[in-house]
Protein backbone atom coordinates (compact mmCIF):
# COMPACT_ATOMS: atom_id res chain seq x y z
CA UNK A 1 0.00 0.00 0.00
CA UNK A 2 1.54 3.83 -0.91
CA UNK A 3 1.89 5.87 1.80
CA UNK A 4 -0.94 8.18 0.31
CA UNK A 5 -3.61 4.97 0.76
CA UNK A 6 -2.32 4.20 4.36
CA UNK A 7 -2.76 7.62 5.52
CA UNK A 8 -5.87 7.68 4.22
CA UNK A 9 -6.55 4.56 5.60
CA UNK A 10 -5.52 5.98 9.01
CA UNK A 11 -7.68 9.25 8.79
CA UNK A 12 -10.86 6.44 8.27
CA UNK A 13 -10.15 5.19 11.26
CA UNK A 14 -9.75 8.24 14.08
CA UNK A 15 -12.94 7.60 16.53
CA UNK A 16 -15.78 9.49 18.11
CA UNK A 17 -16.76 8.04 21.58
CA UNK A 18 -19.79 9.40 23.72
CA UNK A 19 -18.37 7.27 27.06
CA UNK A 20 -21.53 7.14 28.35
CA UNK A 21 -22.87 5.86 31.73
CA UNK A 22 -25.64 3.85 30.50
CA UNK A 23 -24.22 3.35 26.70
CA UNK A 24 -21.13 3.79 25.04
CA UNK A 25 -21.25 4.74 21.20
CA UNK A 26 -18.36 4.91 19.14
CA UNK A 27 -18.32 6.87 16.05
CA UNK A 28 -15.82 5.81 12.98
CA UNK A 29 -14.47 8.56 10.98
CA UNK A 30 -15.79 7.81 7.59
CA UNK A 31 -18.57 4.83 8.68
CA UNK A 32 -20.57 6.25 11.02
CA UNK A 33 -21.67 4.71 14.05
CA UNK A 34 -20.47 0.74 14.46
CA UNK A 35 -21.07 0.38 17.99
CA UNK A 36 -23.83 1.26 20.21
CA UNK A 37 -23.85 -0.98 23.98
CA UNK A 38 -23.86 -0.93 27.69
CA UNK A 39 -21.51 0.54 29.16
CA UNK A 40 -21.08 -2.68 31.66
CA UNK A 41 -18.55 -5.02 32.20
CA UNK A 42 -18.40 -8.61 33.26
CA UNK A 43 -15.55 -10.34 35.30
CA UNK A 44 -14.45 -12.97 37.29
CA UNK A 45 -13.11 -11.76 40.47
CA UNK A 46 -11.19 -14.75 40.92
CA UNK A 47 -8.94 -14.94 38.03
CA UNK A 48 -9.44 -11.16 36.92
CA UNK A 49 -10.65 -12.15 33.56
CA UNK A 50 -13.44 -10.16 31.63
CA UNK A 51 -16.13 -12.56 30.78
CA UNK A 52 -18.07 -10.50 28.90
CA UNK A 53 -18.28 -6.29 27.97
CA UNK A 54 -21.45 -4.61 26.60
CA UNK A 55 -24.46 -6.22 25.33
CA UNK A 56 -23.60 -9.94 26.37
CA UNK A 57 -22.47 -8.48 29.71
CA UNK A 58 -25.98 -6.53 30.35
CA UNK A 59 -27.61 -9.80 29.90
CA UNK A 60 -25.88 -11.33 32.65
CA UNK A 61 -26.79 -8.59 35.40
CA UNK A 62 -28.38 -9.94 38.12
CA UNK A 63 -27.76 -13.46 36.61
CA UNK A 64 -24.34 -14.10 37.66
CA UNK A 65 -22.70 -16.56 40.43
CA UNK A 66 -20.83 -14.86 43.40
CA UNK A 67 -17.41 -15.05 41.93
CA UNK A 68 -18.63 -13.17 38.41
CA UNK A 69 -19.42 -9.50 38.93
CA UNK A 70 -20.85 -6.78 36.68
CA UNK A 71 -19.76 -4.03 36.93
CA UNK A 72 -20.51 -0.34 35.65
CA UNK A 73 -17.15 1.48 35.48
CA UNK A 74 -19.16 4.66 34.57
CA UNK A 75 -21.14 6.48 37.54
CA UNK A 76 -22.56 9.93 37.14
CA UNK A 77 -20.74 10.50 34.03
CA UNK A 78 -17.06 9.83 35.31
CA UNK A 79 -15.30 7.00 35.47
CA UNK A 80 -15.72 5.26 38.74
CA UNK A 81 -13.74 2.06 37.83
CA UNK A 82 -10.28 3.02 36.31
CA UNK A 83 -9.26 -0.51 35.45
CA UNK A 84 -12.73 -1.83 34.34
CA UNK A 85 -12.94 1.90 32.18
CA UNK A 86 -9.59 0.96 30.40
CA UNK A 87 -10.93 -2.61 29.72
CA UNK A 88 -13.86 -1.53 28.41
CA UNK A 89 -12.97 1.15 26.44
CA UNK A 90 -9.95 -1.00 25.24
CA UNK A 91 -12.44 -3.30 24.19
CA UNK A 92 -14.94 -0.90 22.04
CA UNK A 93 -12.04 0.60 20.23
CA UNK A 94 -10.95 -2.51 18.87
CA UNK A 95 -14.43 -4.02 17.80
CA UNK A 96 -15.03 -0.44 15.93
CA UNK A 97 -11.08 -0.59 14.33
CA UNK A 98 -11.45 -4.55 13.52
CA UNK A 99 -8.72 -4.76 16.26
CA UNK A 100 -5.94 -2.60 14.74
CA UNK A 101 -5.91 -0.67 16.85
CA UNK A 102 -2.34 -1.38 17.60
CA UNK A 103 -1.48 -0.42 13.96
CA UNK A 104 -3.37 2.46 13.66
CA UNK A 105 -3.26 4.34 16.90
CA UNK A 106 -6.51 6.28 16.46
CA UNK A 107 -7.28 10.06 17.23
CA UNK A 108 -10.15 9.49 19.71
CA UNK A 109 -12.65 12.53 20.28
CA UNK A 110 -14.34 11.78 23.65
CA UNK A 111 -17.85 13.78 24.82
CA UNK A 112 -17.82 14.30 28.45
CA UNK A 113 -19.98 16.32 30.81
CA UNK A 114 -19.49 19.80 32.05
CA UNK A 115 -19.92 19.61 35.53
CA UNK A 116 -16.26 17.15 35.97
CA UNK A 117 -13.37 18.27 37.54
CA UNK A 118 -10.20 18.59 36.35
CA UNK A 119 -9.12 15.09 37.75
CA UNK A 120 -11.76 13.74 36.18
CA UNK A 121 -11.54 14.88 32.70
CA UNK A 122 -7.67 13.43 32.87
CA UNK A 123 -8.47 9.97 33.88
CA UNK A 124 -11.13 10.12 30.91
CA UNK A 125 -8.09 11.24 28.89
CA UNK A 126 -5.60 9.11 30.44
CA UNK A 127 -7.57 5.59 29.83
CA UNK A 128 -8.37 6.48 26.07
CA UNK A 129 -4.17 6.98 25.72
CA UNK A 130 -3.57 3.87 27.35
CA UNK A 131 -6.06 2.63 25.09
CA UNK A 132 -3.42 2.68 22.07
CA UNK A 133 -4.96 6.16 21.10
CA UNK A 134 -2.32 9.06 19.86
CA UNK A 135 -4.22 12.00 20.60
CA UNK A 136 -7.63 12.68 22.54
CA UNK A 137 -9.56 15.41 22.47
CA UNK A 138 -12.12 16.04 25.23
CA UNK A 139 -15.61 17.76 24.29
CA UNK A 140 -18.44 18.77 26.75
CA UNK A 141 -21.29 17.11 25.79
CA UNK A 142 -23.71 19.74 25.03
CA UNK A 143 -21.45 21.68 22.70
CA UNK A 144 -20.88 18.37 21.08
CA UNK A 145 -24.67 17.72 21.16
CA UNK A 146 -25.01 20.85 19.73
CA UNK A 147 -23.30 20.37 16.45
CA UNK A 148 -24.61 17.07 16.13
CA UNK A 149 -28.35 18.32 16.08
CA UNK A 150 -27.00 20.87 13.87
CA UNK A 151 -27.26 24.22 15.55
CA UNK A 152 -25.67 27.11 13.94
CA UNK A 153 -23.35 27.28 17.87
CA UNK A 154 -20.97 29.25 15.35
CA UNK A 155 -23.27 32.52 15.21
CA UNK A 156 -23.88 35.14 17.44
CA UNK A 157 -26.99 33.12 18.87
CA UNK A 158 -28.06 32.15 22.10
CA UNK A 159 -28.91 28.03 21.44
CA UNK A 160 -30.15 25.77 24.74
CA UNK A 161 -29.51 22.37 24.85
CA UNK A 162 -31.00 19.65 27.66
CA UNK A 163 -28.88 16.26 27.61
CA UNK A 164 -30.45 13.95 29.97
CA UNK A 165 -28.29 11.39 29.64
CA UNK A 166 -27.58 7.99 32.51
CA UNK A 167 -25.75 9.98 34.67
CA UNK A 168 -25.84 13.48 33.99
CA UNK A 169 -28.12 15.92 33.08
CA UNK A 170 -26.10 18.87 31.50
CA UNK A 171 -27.99 22.01 30.27
CA UNK A 172 -26.25 24.53 28.12
CA UNK A 173 -26.65 27.77 26.51
CA UNK A 174 -24.07 28.16 23.41
CA UNK A 175 -22.75 30.86 21.37
CA UNK A 176 -19.97 31.90 19.37
CA UNK A 177 -18.63 28.11 19.51
CA UNK A 178 -18.31 28.49 23.49
CA UNK A 179 -20.33 27.85 26.25
CA UNK A 180 -22.28 30.92 27.66
CA UNK A 181 -23.48 29.75 31.13
CA UNK A 182 -24.16 25.27 31.75
CA UNK A 183 -25.90 23.88 34.97
CA UNK A 184 -24.94 20.29 35.47
CA UNK A 185 -27.07 18.01 37.75
CA UNK A 186 -26.07 14.35 38.37
CA UNK A 187 -29.74 13.36 38.09
CA UNK A 188 -30.70 11.44 34.82
CA UNK A 189 -31.61 8.35 33.71
CA UNK A 190 -30.03 5.76 36.08
CA UNK A 191 -31.67 7.59 38.77
CA UNK A 192 -35.30 7.02 37.08
CA UNK A 193 -34.26 3.28 37.41
CA UNK A 194 -33.01 3.53 40.97
CA UNK A 195 -36.54 5.48 42.15
CA UNK A 196 -38.97 2.64 40.06
CA UNK A 197 -36.96 -0.15 42.44
CA UNK A 198 -37.28 1.98 45.70
CA UNK A 199 -41.37 2.88 44.56
CA UNK A 200 -42.53 -0.32 43.89
CA UNK A 201 -40.34 -1.83 47.06
CA UNK A 202 -42.27 0.41 49.50
CA UNK A 203 -45.37 -0.11 47.73
CA UNK A 204 -45.86 -3.35 46.86
CA UNK A 205 -42.81 -5.13 48.89
CA UNK A 206 -41.84 -6.20 45.30
CA UNK A 207 -37.59 -6.37 44.72
CA UNK A 208 -37.04 -5.92 41.09
CA UNK A 209 -33.86 -5.50 39.17
CA UNK A 210 -31.68 -2.71 37.08
CA UNK A 211 -32.89 -4.16 33.70
CA UNK A 212 -36.52 -4.47 34.76
CA UNK A 213 -37.07 -1.24 36.35
CA UNK A 214 -35.09 0.15 33.01
CA UNK A 215 -37.63 -1.82 30.77
CA UNK A 216 -40.68 -0.07 33.31
CA UNK A 217 -39.67 3.13 32.76
CA UNK A 218 -39.15 3.07 28.72
CA UNK A 219 -42.55 0.67 28.55
CA UNK A 220 -44.45 2.81 30.43
CA UNK A 221 -42.55 5.56 32.44
CA UNK A 222 -43.76 9.19 31.54
CA UNK A 223 -43.54 12.99 32.50
CA UNK A 224 -47.24 14.49 32.11
CA UNK A 225 -50.71 12.26 31.52
CA UNK A 226 -50.76 10.11 28.42
CA UNK A 227 -53.70 9.98 26.33
CA UNK A 228 -53.95 7.04 26.62
CA UNK A 229 -53.12 5.31 29.76
CA UNK A 230 -50.98 2.05 29.83
CA UNK A 231 -50.28 -0.52 32.20
CA UNK A 232 -47.63 -2.96 32.42
CA UNK A 233 -47.32 -6.79 34.40
CA UNK A 234 -44.18 -7.14 36.87
CA UNK A 235 -42.51 -9.77 38.02
CA UNK A 236 -40.21 -10.05 40.78
CA UNK A 237 -39.57 -11.36 44.34
CA UNK A 238 -42.00 -11.15 47.06
CA UNK A 239 -39.79 -9.79 50.28
CA UNK A 240 -42.60 -10.83 52.69
CA UNK A 241 -42.96 -14.33 51.40
CA UNK A 242 -39.25 -14.69 49.38
CA UNK A 243 -41.38 -16.25 46.42
CA UNK A 244 -41.76 -14.80 42.88
CA UNK A 245 -44.24 -12.44 42.59
CA UNK A 246 -46.09 -10.69 39.46
CA UNK A 247 -48.23 -7.86 39.71
CA UNK A 248 -50.12 -4.61 37.45
CA UNK A 249 -49.14 -1.05 37.80
CA UNK A 250 -50.18 1.74 35.49
CA UNK A 251 -48.62 4.95 34.17
CA UNK A 252 -50.16 6.93 36.89
CA UNK A 253 -48.04 5.10 39.17
CA UNK A 254 -44.60 5.05 37.20
CA UNK A 255 -45.21 8.64 36.75
CA UNK A 256 -45.73 9.45 40.26
CA UNK A 257 -42.71 8.04 41.43
CA UNK A 258 -40.38 9.05 38.24
CA UNK A 259 -41.77 13.15 39.80
CA UNK A 260 -39.18 14.17 41.68
CA UNK A 261 -36.42 13.52 39.28
CA UNK A 262 -38.32 15.05 36.59
CA UNK A 263 -38.62 18.25 39.17
CA UNK A 264 -34.87 18.29 39.75
CA UNK A 265 -34.05 18.08 35.62
CA UNK A 266 -37.05 20.64 35.52
CA UNK A 267 -35.82 23.23 38.03
CA UNK A 268 -32.21 22.66 36.55
CA UNK A 269 -33.87 24.27 33.25
CA UNK A 270 -35.19 26.91 35.04
CA UNK A 271 -31.83 27.84 36.96
CA UNK A 272 -30.24 28.11 33.38
CA UNK A 273 -33.06 30.35 31.82
CA UNK A 274 -32.59 32.36 35.04
CA UNK A 275 -29.18 32.91 34.54
CA UNK A 276 -29.18 33.47 30.61
CA UNK A 277 -28.34 36.94 29.35
CA UNK A 278 -30.75 38.53 28.30
CA UNK A 279 -29.90 38.76 24.50
CA UNK A 280 -29.33 35.27 24.29
CA UNK A 281 -32.98 34.68 25.95
CA UNK A 282 -34.59 36.35 24.16
CA UNK A 283 -32.76 33.79 20.73
CA UNK A 284 -34.07 31.15 23.20
CA UNK A 285 -37.79 32.50 23.11
CA UNK A 286 -37.47 32.23 19.21
CA UNK A 287 -35.93 29.40 18.78
CA UNK A 288 -36.83 27.05 21.71
CA UNK A 289 -35.22 24.35 23.66
CA UNK A 290 -33.61 21.43 22.21
CA UNK A 291 -33.80 17.72 24.32
CA UNK A 292 -31.29 15.06 23.52
CA UNK A 293 -29.83 12.02 25.24
CA UNK A 294 -32.14 8.87 26.58
CA UNK A 295 -33.96 11.07 28.94
CA UNK A 296 -35.71 12.78 26.11
CA UNK A 297 -37.62 9.49 25.37
CA UNK A 298 -39.35 9.47 28.41
CA UNK A 299 -43.07 9.97 27.28
CA UNK A 300 -44.45 13.38 27.11
CA UNK A 301 -41.07 14.93 28.65
CA UNK A 302 -40.59 17.64 26.01
CA UNK A 303 -44.51 18.19 26.79
CA UNK A 304 -43.68 18.78 30.79
CA UNK A 305 -40.70 20.71 29.68
CA UNK A 306 -42.86 22.95 27.43
CA UNK A 307 -45.76 23.23 30.18
CA UNK A 308 -43.60 24.37 33.08
CA UNK A 309 -41.41 26.93 30.86
CA UNK A 310 -43.98 28.01 28.16
CA UNK A 311 -40.85 27.43 25.61
CA UNK A 312 -41.03 25.86 22.39
CA UNK A 313 -39.35 22.49 22.69
CA UNK A 314 -37.65 20.03 20.34
CA UNK A 315 -36.11 16.36 20.91
CA UNK A 316 -33.38 15.71 18.48
CA UNK A 317 -34.11 13.14 15.64
CA UNK A 318 -31.70 10.78 17.13
CA UNK A 319 -31.25 11.81 20.97
CA UNK A 320 -29.51 8.79 21.91
CA UNK A 321 -26.71 9.46 19.87
CA UNK A 322 -26.40 12.82 19.16
CA UNK A 323 -23.51 13.67 21.16
CA UNK A 324 -21.27 11.12 19.30
CA UNK A 325 -22.87 12.36 15.89
CA UNK A 326 -21.39 15.69 17.09
CA UNK A 327 -18.53 14.40 18.00
CA UNK A 328 -18.15 12.61 14.18
CA UNK A 329 -18.49 15.58 12.72
CA UNK A 330 -15.60 17.25 14.17
CA UNK A 331 -13.33 15.04 12.95
CA UNK A 332 -13.58 16.63 9.61
CA UNK A 333 -12.94 20.10 11.30
CA UNK A 334 -9.87 19.97 13.22
CA UNK A 335 -9.63 24.00 13.30
CA UNK A 336 -13.19 23.64 15.36
CA UNK A 337 -12.25 20.95 17.39
CA UNK A 338 -8.99 22.15 18.66
CA UNK A 339 -10.74 25.76 19.08
CA UNK A 340 -13.49 24.04 21.31
CA UNK A 341 -11.35 20.88 22.85
CA UNK A 342 -10.48 21.12 26.71
CA UNK A 343 -7.24 20.81 28.15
Amino acid sequence: MSLSGWIKKRLFCDLAIDLGTSNTLVYVKGKGIVVNEPSIVVFNKNTGKVEAVGTKAKEMLGKTPADILAIRPMRDGVIADFEIAEKMLDYFIKKATNKRVFLLRPRIVIGIPTGITQVERRAVKDVALRAKASEVYLVQQPVSASIGADLPISEPTGNMIVDIGGGTTDIAVISMNGIVFNHSIRIAGNEMDEIIIQYLKKKYNLLIGERTAEQIKMEIGSAYPLDEPMTMEIKGRDLREGIPKTIVVDDQEIREALEDVVSSIINAIRVALERTPPELAADIIDRGIILTGGGALLKNMDRRIREETKLPVFITEAPLATVVLGAGKMLDDLDLLRKISLI
